[in-house]
């Protein structure tokens, strides 16, 4: 905490794209979600199996979502195993996004061809959402771990806000509209 601002999520996920990851997870074990910085696949948020992309040391990590969790809940402990999907994004990619929060949804559609989406006629995608002035100041008071702390086993807390949301709204509120 840094005064009375709570140090916000950098990931959120709606509850579509948490139930895709499951379905996902059945067919192909452990995930892992890489946010794709451009080239031949867009921006687009990738799903792989967990170990199937290389996580660089300064790629950083998003956060982990706990597929053990339904909207609004949280849980008192990080996901192990199957439950755990990390979300990384590329170090030079963070410092142009390191100002937002990245909200994980799902759209009707073809994912790329190297994402694990792609037969299942959805694709996933990312939106934002900005960090106001105060949540800025909380997350500068930290530093996001990155490829080379997960690989000395350092480990975020377990977010203490839900990071699962029924509707991307939810997390990105369209302005002009009542909350």
């Amino acid at each position: 905490m840094n005064g009375d601002t709570a140090i916000p999520l950098r990931l959120i996920a709606t509850v579509e794209a948490a139930d895709l990851l499951r379905r996902l997870r059945g067919a192909h074990g452990a995930l892992m979600m890489h946010q794709s910085g451009g080239c031949c696949d867009g921006s687009a948020p990738m799903c792989y199996p967990d170990g199937e992309f290389i996580v660089g040391d300064r790629d950083v990590l998003l956060g982990v979502l706990d597929l053990r969790l339904e909207p609004g809940e949280t849980a008192s402990d990080l996901p192990t195993g199957d439950d755990a999907v990390t979300v990384w994004i590329s170090g030079s990619q963070f410092e142009a996004w390191k100002h937002t929060c990245l909200v994980l949804d799902v759209v009707p559609g073809r994912g790329s061809g190297f994402s694990l989406e792609s037969p299942e006629g959805m694709r996933f995608l990312s939106r934002a959402r900005a960090f106001t002035a105060e949540e800025n100041d909380a997350l500068a008071a930290g530093h996001p771990l990155t490829g080379e702390d997960w690989e000395r086993g350092e480990r975020p807390d377990p977010p203490d806000t839900p990071q699962i949301v029924t509707e991307a709204v939810e997390a990105c509120p369209i302005p002009g509209t009542p909350s």
